[in-house]
């Protein structure tokens, strides 16, 4: 019996503006991952769902106010004109929405198709929201369009995918990953204008480069996101906990 093709994760991306979203996915890890068989990633243009001469998707805001707002009917249309499972993610690129995390990225890879709906202008008719099950934000400011957001998420989800980054054992070792920033890397040359390499790491004593590679790790999360520490603190050994005790009292 021969075995059934790999799924793989089709990411839909709704933009006015899709070689945005091409181009990206062409290139580097996710457009490695495309060629692989790995992704799929297609871009639809609501402009190609309205109804009138010109393809317009905007209008002016009931009640006045300055700029356009985008239409509920070519972005209804367009959403669903895609082929996908009905119970599928559909994630509206918002300031609303709950920050992304790495969590969140390892959820979204367990899934086998992600729509993303990109505004611009002064933003969607509100009944647009209506077609999306999640509403999702990278931060606190404001951009131009949805499709950096949605291109950020979909690089953060299908690097997770087997097979589009290459050494799985790599993602292990990343940010976030056990809830901690990563620590520093090194290569050669040992020495480069007054900056060295730690002995350690050049001292084959295995032990001791985890053990320093981890209070690092520890260090570097303390010194600039010590609010992950917080909800880091049920992985943490209690070595783990007597270096940052120790950190603390340096201060």
């Amino acid at each position: 019996m021969s075995e059934a093709p790999a799924a793989i994760l089709n990411f839909h991306v709704v933009t006015l503006f899709p070689e945005l979203i091409h181009t990206y996915c062409q290139t580097s890890i996710i457009g490695r991952g495309v060629k692989a068989g790995k992704l799929s990633v297609q871009a639809y243009n609501p402009r190609d769902f309205a109804t009138d001469s010109y393809h317009k998707v905007d209008d002016t805001p009931y009640g006045g106010g300055a700029g356009m707002v985008l239409k509920p009917e070519p972005f209804f249309a367009c959403v669903e004109s895609i082929e996908r499972p009905p119970n599928s993610p559909v994630i509206l690129m918002t300031p609303r929405g709950e920050t992304f995390r790495q969590e969140r990225a390892d959820e979204l890879a367990k899934e086998t198709h992600i729509t993303f709906i990109c505004g611009h202008y002064e933003g969607f008719d509100e009944r647009v929201r209506a077609l999306a099950t999640d509403q999702i934000s990278l931060g606190d400011f404001v951009l131009t369009g949805g499709e950096l957001p949605a291109l950020t998420i979909i690089d953060a989800v299908g690097r997770l995918i087997p097979g589009v980054l290459g050494k799985m054992i790599s993602l292990s070792h990343e940010s976030f990953n056990d809830g901690l920033l990563e620590g520093p890397h090194y290569t050669k040359p040992p020495e480069f204008r007054g900056m060295t390499v730690p002995d350690v790491l050049r001292s084959g004593d295995h032990a001791a480069i985890a053990r320093y590679r981890r209070e690092e790790q520890l260090r570097i999360t303390f010194l600039n996101r010590p609010d992950l520490l917080t909800r880091a603190a049920l992985q943490l050994s209690p070595e783990d906990q007597k270096f940052l005790s120790k950190l603390q009292d340096e201060l």
